[in-house]
């Protein structure tokens, strides 16, 4: 999935925070917000771009990016499965770690009893 690696980027993460917040923004006002030069912002966006993350939308001589509801979803949609795998993992191990305390409960029992016997 390339929207992790794009979101690695602070400036990148910065600009889909913003985006987030903010609603659609053409490039000059998005670039205004970093200490980067002009070209390294249109870098940035088009990362974004190709990682489905934002989308771009061109009237006259400007640019105006947004978020992409379908990367942000997809996102959302992997998180989901992986939180669902580890609750499962977590889970099992919850069960086996119950069954292990019972198990050692009984033993201590069971020489507890044996001790008093003899």
């Amino acid at each position: 999935m390339m929207a992790f690696s794009a979101l690695s980027d602070s400036t990148r993460f910065h600009i889909v925070e913003m985006l987030a917040t903010q609603g659609r923004m053409p490039v000059s006002q998005i670039g205004k917000r970093f200490t980067v030069s002009a070209p390294a912002i249109s870098q940035h966006l088009k990362i974004l771009k190709a990682a489905n993350l934002v989308q771009v939308e061109v009237q006259a001589q400007q640019r105006f990016y947004s978020l992409n509801p379908a990367g942000i979803i997809e996102i959302g949609d992997w998180v989901s499965k992986m939180r669902q795998f580890w609750e499962l993992r977590f889970d099992a191990l919850d069960e086996l770690l119950k069954q292990e305390q019972a198990t050692s409960k009984k033993k201590k029992t069971q020489k507890s009893k044996k001790g008093k016997n003899t």
